[in-house]
């Protein structure tokens, strides 16, 4: 069967980084991540990854693993609850999260919601919402009196902070005590972003106008909107010798305040 290329170009295409990532966790016998869709998606698509991203590593996998941790535990304790994943472009964790009684909702670029849909149907129970995670629109699209967790995994950084502040004001606003789980990047990060950064031979990342360090999360957050819990967690690998020795970086509390990160947040 001929491959399919995906013919996408900007934050769009970094879609194909991740899944690069998770489904060269996948494929390895003892890899931190079990994802045979993601593989499917990965060897059916027309593009050099490595050219674009070089070899695999296993952070987008660690993020994964992460968030369905905490969609696990949401679900647990509200099974008919709602999941809210903004810019999920080529996710595969419907796939691996048991959920059927709860409701997914997948928001993302109509162009990014035609790639996925040539893999991963809608029904449902999985609904596909076309359209910018800065779009209002997808409020209205959530049940009311039901639990609901909203995820933005490797998104927030390529708005400005701005963009987010309101975003995350107005999701606090609208939906109380509701639980949101993003990733982030520190500053530095960000601002070698705006200089161009060469990821690969082939790919220069689009730009990441949001940075934060650790330290300023939880009070930043709290001037933006009601919260009633804010936890920080780093990136932590827990295998071979160069787990041991990133997981001791992250001791330091100077490196992990820069280092890129993950926030658990339970609004008012």
């Amino acid at each position: 069967m001929a491959r399919i290329p995906p013919n996408l170009t900007g934050v769009r295409e970094t879609m194909l980084w991740t899944l690069h990532n998770r489904a060269g966790q996948a494929k390895l016998p003892n890899g931190i991540l079990r994802d045979l869709k993601a593989v499917e998606i990965y060897e059916a698509l027309e593009y050099d990854y490595e050219g674009s991203f070089g070899k695999a590593e296993p952070s987008h996998a660690f993020r994964a693993v992460f968030f369905d941790n905490e969609l696990r535990v949401f679900l647990k304790d509200h099974p008919d609850g709602v999941i809210v994943n903004l810019g999920e472009g080529l996710e595969t964790q419907r796939f691996r999260v048991e959920g059927d009684e709860a409701l997914w909702l997948c928001v993302d670029l109509p162009d990014a919601i035609a790639i996925r849909e040539r893999f991963i149907k809608p029904d449902e129970r999985h609904r596909h919402l076309a359209m910018s995670a800065l779009d209002r629109g997808w409020f209205d699209a959530v049940p009311e009196r039901r639990a609901v967790y909203i995820t933005a995994q490797g998104l927030l950084m390529y708005f400005t902070p701005e963009e987010v502040k309101r975003l995350i004001g107005d999701m606090a606003a609208r939906f109380p005590k509701a639980r949101l789980c993003f990733d982030h990047i520190p500053q530095w990060l960000s601002k070698k972003t705006l200089k161009g950064w060469r990821k690969g031979r082939n790919y220069v990342t689009p730009e990441m106008p949001w940075g934060i360090n650790h330290c300023d999360i939880e009070p930043t957050l709290r001037g933006w909107a009601a919260v009633e819990r804010a936890e920080t967690f780093p990136y932590r690998f827990e295998w071979g010798w160069q787990g041991r020795v990133f997981n001791g970086l992250m001791s330091v509390a100077w490196l992990r305040n820069r280092s890129p990160g993950m926030t658990c947040v339970r609004f008012a």
